[in-house]
């Protein structure tokens, strides 16, 4: 690398005192991202997507929060890379998993639902950050369950899938809304069987 930058400046060959001027930029907003997804995962968990704001992780971070939008293009966008990061890369168990349901209802408790699960209610306007948000939805919660289905030779096994993550994520927006009193009240705990005998309902016995 350095004699090719040598090369390319003029500079004698093999001379090593050539450093690429753009690696600690590099570095730099690679340090920035991770400050900032870092800093998003914590506010998150403690105020909800809605509730915190991109100066507030900017803050938090110590960077300058317009680095938001140029790094990932939106606070909807960070949050889908802040999942990414929290959940890995491995495709996860099936909304039927009674913990992975679980896991999912407390996190949801604590954050509030985000956009992944409002762009499976709200219409499509095409936008690249609902279309994230929904390839986000479909990978994480509906491939997983239509795998199993498909494995357990059930009839149509997309559309049970779809149904039983439109039913969940429905359960999860009815909670932050405000208009079910005793459904919002309701205790993780406490909501976990009933919601998986409601899932289990999208799977012909």
């Amino acid at each position: 690398m350095i004699a090719a930058a040598a090369a390319a400046d003029g500079s004698a060959a093999g001379e090593d005192t050539c450093t690429d001027p753009a690696a600690p930029r590099r570095r730099d907003a690679a340090r920035s991202r991770e400050l900032l997804i870092r800093a998003a995962v914590e506010l998150f968990a403690e105020r909800g997507f809605a509730r915190t704001t991109t100066r507030e992780i900017g803050e938090r971070a110590g960077v300058d929060a317009s680095l938001i939008a140029r790094y990932f293009g939106g606070k909807t966008q960070l949050y889908l890379a802040t999942l990414q990061v929290e959940l890995g890369d491995e495709v996860p168990a099936d909304l039927l998993e009674e913990e992975r349901l679980r896991t999912l209802l407390v996190r949801l408790a604590q954050r509030g639902p985000g956009p992944s699960f409002q762009a499976a209610v709200l219409p499509g306007d095409n936008t690249e950050v609902q279309q994230a948000a929904r390839a986000y939805l479909h990978e994480r919660m509906v491939r997983p369950l239509h795998d199993r289905f498909v494995a357990e030779q059930v009839d149509r096994p997309r559309l049970r899938a779809e149904l039983a993550v439109a039913a969940f994520a429905g359960v999860v927006l009815a909670r932050s809304s405000g208009a079910f009193e005793e459904l919002a009240a309701a205790d993780p705990e406490e909501l976990l069987p009933l919601l998986h005998s409601l899932l289990s309902a999208s799977r012909p016995s």
